[in-house]
Formats: structure tokens, sequence, C-alpha cells
């Protein structure tokens, strides 16, 4: 039997210290070979709407699976079945909207441990949504912040944010009144909109800060202006196929010249210490997120083991008549 795990199922079980272990391993075993990664793909509805899957397994962990979900007006449904690679066995089907928002965070979070100064203390952040909150847990978790800046459109919107998350970090975190405020003085930069114009600006970010782009995943979209890409001196990708698919912030800058697009690094490069994250206190490296499933494949191995340890979760009768 498969076992089904509900969006409360997964809130219940799965913490950020718990996805960032996961992401950083997995992103090893990528570099390793023990782990394969297939880059998303869209189905382009009639109605205006997609239908997004992406596949990965975790070859050593002995898990594969999918992250599937639907966006068509406005409303996304995420799914992500589980299986185990050795018998192709369905183990779940897990319902991955918060399992996508845990594992975004811990991949800028893993980035941002291996790529950020050490002495990295302020966070600037533009946007202010459900992603933005798991984004600064993440790196809450990775350096000891004294105070995040956090610029959104909506005035009482962001008040509210920053009074969420001072609380649930123990942080202060301020309200900005404009984005170039929110990061002028940060040590790590995180963008986390909807944007398909850029919010942040090359003239703003200062020395030696890390940023984590997050937002932008289809190639007419971008966060970030060319003057912020070609500021940075060391650039990340979670996966480089992918983002020669879909990573606006990069396609609009690097175009489609093989050289420059061999000189972005690989995450899982970096977390195997094949390459390094940062050589330079005075650098601006840039991590850019496009969300990969084998990100989604580890996570939720990891919520499937808690659920069957502890109980949690439906059974689901399918295949029962398999022999």
């Amino acid at each position: 039997m498969a076992l089904l795990l509900s969006e409360a199922d997964v809130r219940s079980i799965l913490t950020m210290p718990m996805a960032l272990d996961a992401v950083e391993e997995i992103f090893r075993r990528l570099a390793n070979d023990r782990a394969i990664l297939h880059p998303r793909h869209r189905l382009n509805l009639p109605d205006k709407g997609f239908v997004h899957y992406m596949a990965a397994a975790d070859v050593e962990g002995g898990y594969s699976g999918l992250k599937i979900y639907s966006s068509v007006r406005g409303a996304l449904r995420f799914m992500v079945p589980l299986y185990r690679s050795a018998t192709g066995e369905l183990l779940a089907l897990i319902e991955a909207d918060y399992l996508g928002q845990v594992r975004t965070g811990a991949a800028s979070g893993v980035a941002t441990k291996y790529m950020a100064r050490e002495d990295a203390r302020v966070v600037g952040i533009i946007g202010t949504g459900s992603q933005a909150k798991t984004q600064l847990e993440a790196v809450a978790a990775v350096r000891p912040l004294k105070l995040i800046r956090a610029y959104g459109r909506d005035t009482s919107r962001r008040a509210a944010f920053a009074k969420e998350m001072s609380a649930r970090l123990k942080v202060r975190v301020e309200a900005a009144a404009t984005a170039e405020e929110a990061v002028r003085e940060a040590d790590i930069i995180v963008t986390a909109t909807q944007s398909s114009t850029p919010v942040l600006e090359g003239a703003w970010i200062p020395q030696g800060s890390h940023i984590n782009a997050i937002g932008a995943n289809f190639p007419q979209k971008r966060e970030l202006d060319e003057e912020a890409v070609r500021r940075c001196g060391i650039i990340v990708a979670d996966s480089r196929e992918q983002s020669l698919l879909e990573a606006g912030d990069l396609i609009q800058v690097l175009g489609d010249d093989p050289k420059r697009w061999s000189s972005v690094r690989e995450l899982s490069d970096v977390v195997s210490g094949r390459l390094a994250g940062r050589t330079h206190p005075h650098q601006v490296t840039l991590f850019k997120s496009n969300g990969v499933a084998i990100e989604d494949v580890a996570v939720a191995a990891q919520v499937f083991e808690y659920a069957t340890k502890h109980g949690r979760g439906r059974a689901l009768p399918m295949w029962d008549g398999e022999k």
C-alpha cells in the first residue's frame, strides 16, 4: 500500500533542520553520481495554465520520484509521488506545497552556508510571501543573524511580515520603505518575488554580499538587473541545465554563449568541495535557485521515513492485487 501524506501531515513532520540536512547531502550525492536529476518541463494548457513536471532519483538512498504541479488561474496544486527505486513500488503520495517552500528555503540555506561570508549578520529580503518566510528561516539556521530588513510592495503586509518573522526567528526584523533600503547594508540578499522585471539593481549591492535569487523561473522573467548579475564574481545554480531553460536572470545576461555559461558553477560541486563558493571576502556571490526535483525527492524521503516510523498518514490500497 502507498501512504497518503496531506499538507497537515507534512507540516507536522518537516522541520528546516531536517530539510537542510537532506538537501546538503543530496547535492553531495549528486556531485558523486549517486543521484540523478532531470530538469523541469511544462505542459502549456489552452486555458492559460500549466502542468509542470520534473524527476529525480536518490541512487544511494534508493528513492526516486517526481514533482508534479498545476498552475491555473493563480491556483497551484503540488504533489510528489515517491517510489522505491529497486522495486518500482509507489511508497507515498505527498501533498507538497509546504514541502516545496521548505526545500526551496533549504537550498538557499545550503548555498548561504558555503557562499556567504562567515561574518555575515545582516539580511535584506525583497518579497514578503510564504517563500520569503522559509528563506529567512533557512538563512537564520546557518548564520547567527543580528538584523533583517524586509521590503514588499504592500505596506501593511510587510509590517505584519516583519512582526511575524521577528517573533519566529528571535531576530530583529525591520520593514523597509524601499527595496534599496532593504539591501543597501546587507551581507546576505534574498529576492523572493513573482516579479517579471528586476527588483534588485546592481548599484545597490554592497561589496562582499551574497545573493539568493529564487523567484524567476521563466526565461522572460528576472529579479536582478544586468549590472547585478555582472557584479557577481561567482555564480552558482542548483542546476546549470535547468538554468539554461528557465533562469531569466542568467539567460537575459549570458545569452546563448556556451563559454559564458561554463562559468556558472553548480551547487553540487560547491557542496562537495570541488569548487569554492567564495574565494575573497569582497566578492559578490550569487546563488540562482530554480528549484530542482532532487531537492523534492530528498526531503520527501525524509518525511516518508518519519511518517512510517511514527504512524502518520493514511494507507491507500493501490495495486493490492499485484503478485
